[in-house]
């Protein structure tokens, strides 16, 4: 038996649950909240199975707002952004840094997102997981200007 196939060692996949992931890629949330901090770089943004779905979060009017017209996605790779840093909510004095953060966890500044036209199925899995080889040529077909940014994944 052969070893799977995956991407350069340097992309790795986040899996966020719903509707957060499509907040995320749909609108203009740019904090993930985490229990650890995360390295910047570049990150496959995954939603998970639809049994892990934040349903609470759809009652927040915030993210309602940003979900409407969107359908919501489940195991499947939505788009590719760029951890920039984080830093620890606990040692934050007074507000937020955005009304998507939420205290006591670590906030992941994310930026650079680019959305897929068509998500592609993919299980992910909890913590920064490797991306099989056939998933990442899969959105690097639906966004090819990223090869200009990621010159290892072409030589």
């Amino acid at each position: 038996m052969t070893a799977p196939l995956h991407a350069p060692d340097w992309l790795r996949g986040i899996t966020v649950k719903e509707p957060w992931g499509t907040c995320i890629a749909r609108g203009r949330k740019r904090v993930e909240n985490r229990p650890k901090p995360w390295a910047p770089g570049w990150r496959l943004l995954h939603c998970g199975a639809e049994k892990t779905m934040d349903r609470a979060a759809l009652r927040d009017p915030l993210v309602a707002r940003t979900i409407r017209g969107h359908q919501l996605q489940f195991s499947a790779v939505l788009g590719v952004i760029r951890i920039t840093g984080s830093h620890d909510s606990r040692t934050e004095a007074g507000d937020l840094c955005s009304p998507w953060a939420q205290p006591g966890c670590f906030h992941l500044d994310l930026d650079d997102v680019h959305v897929l036209p068509l998500p592609v199925p993919c299980p992910g899995a909890l913590g920064p997981w490797r991306v099989p080889q056939p998933v990442f040529e899969q959105v690097l077909l639906q966004l090819p200007h990223l090869t200009a940014l990621f010159p290892e994944a072409t030589s």
